[in-house]
């Protein structure tokens, strides 16, 4: 049943149940309706199904979105004052530290990221945390990015936060599998298990670290699981024995119906890619057909 007092009823109603007694009915937004001088026809139509003795249901129109408007992306809109104020606070980092800022940049989000030199970790931490202007005092994160196609594959990232102005800033470092970094645990305590969990998923290894050693994997784990060139299967499988009465680790053994040897080509990808028939492999003993 729609009701309306003076053309639709507001926006927002959606759906009222009346029961036989009155004192039952249960708006979902009371305030709009008695807004719309809607609220004295819902009370005349749940008296209506009191008399009749069976409840009645109120269904109102529920404002919806067109089609367009959901398939729309959501897209952050860009602070132009922000993105200033951060090109120029990254262009007086890179006056002021010509020797390591190699690399001043804003994200589309607002994001200030400076790329340094892998000797000016502890200078340019130091610098960040320290200063007026900048007040960087907490290390919200550290992790590491494994691009093998680099000459120094794996790129450093120390996410920082100053809680004095609210911002945030991207330092990015690199090295590769044998350079070694300068810890950052001198100018952040909380880099300490960040460093160790690099040095375990990675192999990244922090000079004057106080206690570099494995965090995630077990004693005696071989490689660096979050490598590019680390196999999915790993290199051990481990199982508890009956015999010797603990856990064992044994070289990965897959079972032969386990193994997919069927790889698609990456242009098999496409919708538009047919194999011709002539191009299929015939089995042993099999012959080709004849032309008709």
């Amino acid at each position: 049943m729609h009701t309306s007092a003076s053309g639709p009823c507001p926006w927002g109603l959606r759906v009222l149940r009346a029961w036989p007694r009155l004192r039952c009915v249960q708006p979902v937004k009371m305030a709009a309706a008695a807004a719309r001088g809607c609220w004295q026809r819902l009370v005349g139509s749940a008296a209506q199904a009191r008399v009749a003795g069976r409840p009645s249901v109120l269904l109102l129109p529920v404002r919806r979105e067109s089609a367009a408007a959901d398939t729309r992306p959501t897209v952050r809109p860009r602070n132009d004052v922000a993105h200033k104020q951060l090109s120029a606070f990254g262009e007086y980092v890179a006056e002021i530290l010509p020797k390591y800022v190699q690399q001043v940049q804003v994200s589309c989000f607002n994001e200030l990221e400076i790329c340094i030199h892998p000797d000016g970790v502890i200078p340019v931490l130091t610098f960040l945390r320290d200063h007026s202007n900048a007040q960087f005092k907490s290390l919200a994160d550290l992790t590491a990015v494994d691009i093998p196609t680099r000459q120094n594959r794996f790129e450093i990232v120390y996410n920082l936060l100053s809680l004095r102005f609210n911002s945030r800033i991207r330092v990015k470092t690199y090295t590769d599998e044998l350079t070694p970094i300068e810890s950052s645990v001198s100018v952040y305590k909380a880099a300490n298990w960040y460093e160790r969990e690099i040095w375990d998923m990675f192999g990244v290894f922090f000079a004057n670290h106080p206690d570099l050693r494995r965090i995630l994997t077990d004693y005696g784990f071989e490689g660096h699981p979050f490598r590019k060139d680390f196999p999915l299967s790993g290199y051990v499988e481990l199982r508890y024995d009956d015999e010797v009465k603990r856990v064992v680790a044994e070289p990965v053994e897959l079972a032969q119906e386990f193994r997919k040897f069927d790889l698609n080509s990456p242009w098999e990808a496409f919708p538009a890619y047919r194999q011709p028939p002539e191009s299929l492999k015939l089995e042993a003993g099999d012959k080709k057909p004849e032309a008709k």
